[in-house]
């Protein structure tokens, strides 16, 4: 008798499908650590207890990306263990912030599926929700992931793809963040002086630092969040693969995205939503991170004269610095450099 879940494949999965994930997690000071030590994240209103206090918070919160990390991987064991690729993100909110010693659980909705015209893999549009011990909703995003089919041959049911926004409104953003005590914000401490006023749409921001990706720490990272997909753990299948090697998980990719934009982002310490991301190019060991971001829109929170939300695109690239550099060309295909494009909103102090 097998005891041990081999995952759900393509066929298994069913519009409507709700399932509760296993395994909830409390976010400790020690995970904190951990994520500062893996992206060598700087942004002060999460370094700081003094600063967090200063300025409204109880005590620092935790990293939003943290948040988004843990979350996710409850759902890998049930959603993406099968997985051949995690295709995108759209509508991610961060609605709660999320302290040392919250208790995390997730649970997801099928909302689409589209089996490919291969047979052998198919498309699962999930919608989860991240919830603390008391039952309030933290993190609510849609993702779609490719999976594999257990047989190739077996009936799957017509196409349902979901619509998606394009991208959230700022006044659907949530208040995550307390209402600010500004003139309390010492720019000096927070590593600038630039607010929401300083930005301009349509400015490109080149963050100029690049971050070599090691073996040990995508797969320490990748371990902390419990996240089970064997693309990122075994090199034993992996190495009979397309790739002959361990694929970094996206997740990672953007952590390390949103570490490296804290150059010239020093203020924009709160990413209040994700409307869309794709993970362009895989990324492995040993090669080197860099981003540019650009400033698509600029938002009012209604009820808030303290914060102002930026939309941001963040492109991140391996292997070669952001200078200047064409993305995509004359037929907007991506250059093979490109590993990460994000669309994302977050909150600067006025």
């Amino acid at each position: 008798m097998l005891r041990a879940s081999t995952g759900n494949f393509f066929e298994d999965f069913e519009v409507g499908q709700r399932i509760r994930h296993a395994t909830p997690r409390t976010v400790t000071a020690g995970d904190v650590a951990l994520y500062t030590a893996l992206y060598g994240s700087r942004f002060a209103v999460q370094s700081s207890d003094a600063f967090a206090r200063a300025i409204g918070y109880p005590h620092a919160p935790v990293d939003d990306l943290l948040v988004f990390h843990v979350v996710f991987g409850k759902t890998v064991p049930d959603i993406s263990l099968n997985a051949v690729a995690n295709l995108g993100y759209a509508g991610c909110r961060f609605l709660h912030a999320v302290y040392p010693g919250d208790t995390l659980s997730a649970v997801s909705e099928v909302i689409g599926l589209k089996e490919n015209s291969n047979r052998q893999t198919g498309v699962v549009y999930v919608r989860s929700q991240g919830f603390n011990q008391h039952g309030t909703v933290v993190l609510d995003y849609v993702r779609w992931v490719m999976v594999r089919k257990r047989d190739a041959d077996a009936p799957t049911p017509a196409a349902v793809v979901p619509e998606v926004p394009a991208a959230l409104a700022p006044d659907t953003l949530g208040d995550a963040a307390p209402y600010l005590s500004i003139g309390d914000w010492d720019f000096g401490l927070s590593g600038s002086s630039r607010r929401f006023a300083d930005y301009r749409i349509g400015e490109r921001i080149d963050h100029i630092d690049g971050m070599t990706v090691e073996e040990a720490e995508h797969q320490l990272a990748t371990r902390l969040y419990q996240n089970t997909a064997r693309v990122h753990f075994n090199q034993h299948s992996e190495g009979q693969g397309r790739f002959g090697r361990r694929l970094i998980y996206g997740g990672h990719v953007i952590s390390l995205a949103r570490a490296l934009s804290f150059n010239g982002l020093q203020n924009a310490f709160h990413v209040a939503a994700i409307n869309g991301g794709r993970h362009v190019g895989p990324l492995f060991a040993g090669e080197t991170v860099y981003c540019w971001s650009e400033v698509m829109d600029m938002g009012e929170l209604p009820g808030r004269d303290d914060l102002g939300a930026l939309r941001l695109r963040t492109v991140a690239t391996k292997d070669r610095p952001c200078a200047d550099f064409p993305f995509t060309d004359a037929d907007n295909r991506y250059d093979p450099a490109v590993v990460l494009d994000l669309d994302y909103w977050v909150l600067v102090p006025r």
